[in-house]
């Protein structure tokens, strides 16, 4: 019955607006609400941890980023088990609604300076309700738009869910773009931070309202006229013949790929710029939103794509391109961002000379000069080369200074070239933008048809558990720590690209499961009996 249903899904073009005009808005609201917390992850370390050392608060803020994507498996097995056995439609009515409560709790949080520790604590709450609630928005949104879909415009339906996700991120710049330039930055970082997340309550009220006006999906009430909704969408999601291995392959083939390469074209660049490259972040936030808005058709472009190409070789070309293309991307992104310092780097590389040392990047404070020096460097963004030593030493140009002392090293760095931050006269603005642009098309090629490929992998009756699941893990784990993962290796290593080897290991196993395994045939399969 559902296969009749399915087969049977005609083109309405008011319909269909209707369709991925509010699924489209939902998820754009949503993932806003989720980004907002990453774009501001530094300053919210500031607020909500001791401020003594900043690389270890803006790590543990990070960590918290991480942890609302560690739950969002949770929230796919929640809340795909309903969507599953009571609809698409109203699932995802309630995951919004979490989300949008859940953001706008954010706003009204007290600080570390006026609450302690348990100002961290409400916060990695507010974090895990937000990632619960993803957990069930993306399958619930992609599974309606597909079920509307006829025959041959799965791809380019289900892309324009995918392009919302990068709407999101685009909408959550510009939020904090215009809230920062309304007032001071002193009034920002006292209480001007709090409206993004607030924005989040008129964002809700708009996406409740157009999804309202949506009827449930044709697929799923043909199964439930029918009787053949699944009793238990988890338990037969391991259960159904064949269904464990398409797990495998949703997960490591697909999910875990796509995200890093996602993740990377995002925060692992707002992360890069005004780390590593010292750019302010507003003007981060500017080149960001340029390159984003222009890079965002891709999605839409791959997923029509993917219904003419096919969505496997379209995948692995994406795959291919992102594991040698990330490297040379930052590496523009650099010389163009910070070019003193990329010519400083060459002419005058620094070397630390040090004894074993126990530094630990997360540690609010370092006791031994080995660590002090350590930590030093790597707040500055700069890269160094380690050498042992009985004792601590520097060189850099000319220099050679013993032991550690912060105001003599800056003059050192100064001297040999490395500036405390980007000279707006010496960048290249377009060089970076075409780098982000370059960045978010890999995402593009690799995310755009993955609603389509997901959708079409299981079975009606456990399709949302079924797809949710391996993508709130690969989505969750592998994507969700990246940016602490990077940030943590590029700290530990002193190699400001060290950590896009990240990036590229997920990707090249992404890319050897996907090209093994016949993803068509799964498809083909599954559509058969659905």
């Amino acid at each position: 019955m559902a296969k009749a249903a399915e087969s049977e899904v005609v083109l309405d073009p008011k319909r269909d607006r209707l369709v991925i005009t509010a699924s489209s808005l939902g998820t754009v609201f949503e993932w806003y609400d989720f980004f907002v917390y990453g774009i501001l992850a530094a300053l919210i370390g500031k607020l909500f941890f001791p401020a003594d050392n900043p690389t270890a608060a803006t790590l543990a803020s990070l960590a918290i980023f991480g942890a609302g994507f560690g739950v969002r498996p949770f929230g796919a097995i929640l809340f795909g088990y309903f969507g599953d056995k009571i609809g698409r439609k109203y699932t995802f009515l309630v995951t919004i609604t979490l989300m949008g409560v859940a953001t706008a709790a954010i706003g009204l949080l007290p600080t570390f300076e006026t609450a302690g520790i348990w100002a961290a604590a409400l916060l990695l709450l507010m974090r895990c309700l937000q990632g619960l609630a993803l957990g069930g928005e993306y399958g619930g949104a992609a599974i309606y738009v597909a079920e509307h879909a006829p025959q041959g415009k799965r791809g380019q339906y289900t892309s324009w869910i995918q392009a919302s996700v990068a709407g999101g991120f685009l909408l959550a710049v510009i939020v904090v773009l215009i809230t920062r330039q309304s007032m001071s930055t002193e009034a920002f970082d006292a209480w001007g931070w709090r409206v993004p997340f607030l924005t989040s309550i008129l964002l809700l009220a708009i996406s409740l309202f157009m999804r309202l006006k949506l009827s449930e999906s044709p697929v799923f009430k043909a199964m439930k006229a029918a009787g053949t909704t699944s009793k238990n969408p988890f338990l037969e999601s391991f259960q159904y013949p064949g269904n464990v291995g398409r797990l495998f392959v949703a997960l490591f083939g697909v999910a875990a790929g796509l995200t890093v390469i996602y993740y990377t074209s995002q925060f692992g660049t707002l992360y890069f710029l005004t780390g590593t490259a010292r750019v302010p972040e507003t003007d981060a936030l500017m080149y960001m939103a340029v390159g984003a808005a222009l890079a965002a058709p891709t999605y839409v472009a791959c997923g029509w794509l993917s219904d003419k190409w096919g969505r496997k070789r379209l995948l692995l070309l994406g795959y291919g391109l992102s594991i040698i293309g990330v490297f040379p991307i930052f590496w523009m992104m650099a010389d163009a961002a910070n070019p003193a310092l990329a010519r400083a780097t060459q002419s005058n590389p620094v070397t630390l000379s040090i004894p074993s040392c126990d530094f630990n990047a997360l540690n609010r404070v370092h006791e031994s000069e080995c660590a002090q020096a350590l930590n030093f460097l790597t707040k500055r963004g700069i890269a160094y080369s380690k050498e042992a030593s009985d004792a601590v030493s520097l060189k850099v140009g000319d220099a050679n200074l013993q032991g550690f002392d912060e105001k003599a090293y800056i003059a050192a760095l100064e001297e040999a070239g490395y500036p405390d931050k980007s000279d707006p006269a010496q960048r290249e603005p377009w060089k970076i933008i075409l780098a982000v642009f370059l960045m978010v098309a890999l995402s593009g090629m690799t995310y755009g048809q993955v609603a389509a490929i997901l959708v079409e992998m299981f079975p009606a009756k456990i399709r949302y558990t079924s797809m949710s699941i391996p993508y709130h893990i690969g989505a969750g784990y592998f994507g969700g720590f990246l940016p602490y993962i990077s940030q943590y290796i590029v700290a530990q290593t002193g190699q400001p690209f060290s950590g896009l080897w990240y990036t590229v290991g997920v990707t090249a196993l992404a890319f050897v499961v996907a090209l093994s395994i016949k993803i068509k045939d799964f498809c083909k399969n599954i559509q058969q009996d659905a």
